[in-house]
């Protein structure tokens, strides 16, 4: 069968990062775009849930960046559990 050239452009740090895993996973990004490919091709679909995760929501980062700058400031208490069951015994 001929092959193609397929050229994508990404994130430098995300193209990084794919290496790295499919490199852990022993294969190539080649590889791993190809199985990709094919699967979609197989199923018409895309193989996997696309979503947003919660986490990383606008709210959400904002209220840990507000968290992590209480932390470092000192303006956090910080309790044991069984202090936090003591407390309800009170």
């Amino acid at each position: 069968m001929a092959q193609a050239l397929v050229n994508i452009r990404m994130d430098e740090e995300l193209k990084r990062d794919f290496d790295n895993v499919c490199n852990e996973l022993g294969m190539s990004m080649t590889t791993a775009i190809t199985i990709f490919a094919k699967k979609m091709s197989r199923e018409k679909r895309i193989p996997f849930d696309v979503s947003v995760d919660p986490f990383y929501t606008d709210s959400n980062l904002k209220a840990l960046s507000e968290s992590l700058d209480q932390l470092k400031s000192g303006k956090v208490v910080i309790k044991s559990i069984d202090e936090l069951e003591g407390m309800t015994d009170e």
